[in-house]
């Protein structure tokens, strides 16, 4: 299964980057993030494990996401139920109140069982994910774009 989505987005790259790395805050925005655990945050690497519980659907993953702020971030599976589990965010500026995100989620359940249960559900997820971060970017930040000095 794959998800692409580019967007114009009116927030700076540096705070949609700060959303996007800040796992630990996912369960108050995105409703199918039961809980979400950093184990590890340097300036290269921030590692995560969040637990999926949506629509019947639950399992959990940690990934191991190398990081270059504010412009992108890889996603790579460490554990879980996937067989294949790669992405990236690209954000690009495109002025001090403005980017352009790129996200691209290629994934595949190891389980066919749980591949035929879980992947709608994680599909569904996929796809909204980008919206859902430019949400909480309006609520964080505020709708109106800051047009800077």
């Amino acid at each position: 299964m794959e998800a692409r989505r580019t967007v114009l987005v009116a927030h700076a790259a540096e705070r949609m980057f700060d959303l996007i790395e800040a796992a630990e805050f996912y369960p108050a925005f995105l409703p199918w993030c039961a809980s979400a655990t950093v184990l590890q945050r340097d300036d290269a690497v921030v590692v995560a494990r969040l637990q999926v519980a949506y629509m019947g659907a639950k399992f959990e993953f940690t990934t191991r996401n190398p990081k270059r702020r504010p412009e992108f971030m890889a996603i790579g599976l460490e554990e879980g139920p996937f067989q294949r589990f790669e992405g990236t965010w690209n954000l690009k500026p495109l002025a001090s109140w403005g980017c352009r995100i790129e996200f691209a989620l290629s994934y595949d359940f190891a389980n066919t069982v749980m591949g035929s249960l879980a992947s709608p559900v994680f599909h569904r997820i996929a796809d909204t994910l980008v919206d859902a971060f430019i949400q909480r970017a309006d609520r964080v930040y505020g709708a109106t774009p800051d047009p800077g000095p």
